[in-house]
């Protein structure tokens, strides 16, 4: 993780002419997502964003009206270069193992940008990234059996998992406070809170990878018991 830019932000990128280059959605959200992975969420206005890309903040709302629509599609470009389906997915492992492999997919996408997961968090995007994710799991169910409103609800468990999982690994990792695993430690006493004590080299020894397979492990073992 790179550390915070300064406040004028990268260089603007100029044309022969000397001119910055034409302002276009894409070109914004590249650049958006490249202050983010160097100064995160927090630091990401559309001050920032205009002047790394030598303009006015006023010429950005031309393409998004809010800074929320920026992150809906920032969100929907964080799933661009990951695969809808698991590639053979329904033959090799069934159902369970496509829809494992997809919420890993997920995981991973967001994992590579800073406060990727912040970024995903209620933008409800309706891009052909994001939904493509929703019809790979909620098809992956249905054709193996599973009705519509199990599918769809399962789909939802996934994501949700997968994004508080992803938070949560984010913030405890990289946020602005990151987790100190030595002060659960020491607030944790054997004889106030036994059970916790016991259980806290697992809770405070930061492996998100185990967690995440567990945690997607029991979704999955749950959706058996609704298997025709």
């Amino acid at each position: 993780m790179s550390s915070p830019s300064s406040p004028a932000g990268p260089p603007t990128r100029t044309t022969a002419r000397g001119r910055p280059p034409k302002l276009d959605p894409d070109r914004t959200v590249a650049t958006a997502l490249d202050l983010l992975n160097e100064a995160g969420l927090d630091a990401l206005t559309m001050r920032r964003l205009a002047e790394a890309m030598g303009v006015q903040a006023g010429a950005l709302y031309r393409y998004f009206a809010t800074k929320q629509d920026l992150l809906t599609a920032m969100a929907e470009r964080m799933l661009a270069d990951r695969e809808t389906r698991t590639p053979g997915g329904a033959d090799q492992g069934g159902w369970a193992e496509e829809l494992s492999g997809l919420a890993r997919a997920l995981r991973a996408a967001l994992l590579r940008h800073r406060d990727g997961a912040r970024v995903f968090a209620g933008t409800h995007s309706t891009g052909a990234n994001t939904l493509g994710v929703a019809e790979a799991l909620i098809g992956a169910l249905r054709e193996a059996g599973f009705g519509e409103s199990d599918a769809a609800r399962a789909m939802l468990a996934v994501v949700s998992f997968t994004l508080g999982h992803t938070l949560e690994e984010q913030a405890a990792l990289g946020g602005e406070a990151p987790a100190d695993p030595e002060r659960l430690r020491l607030a944790v006493t054997e004889s106030a809170f036994p059970h916790l004590a016991a259980a806290a080299p697992v809770i405070a020894g930061g492996d998100f990878d185990a967690h995440f397979e567990f945690g997607l492990r029991l979704l999955v073992n749950g959706l058996r018991t609704l298997e025709n």
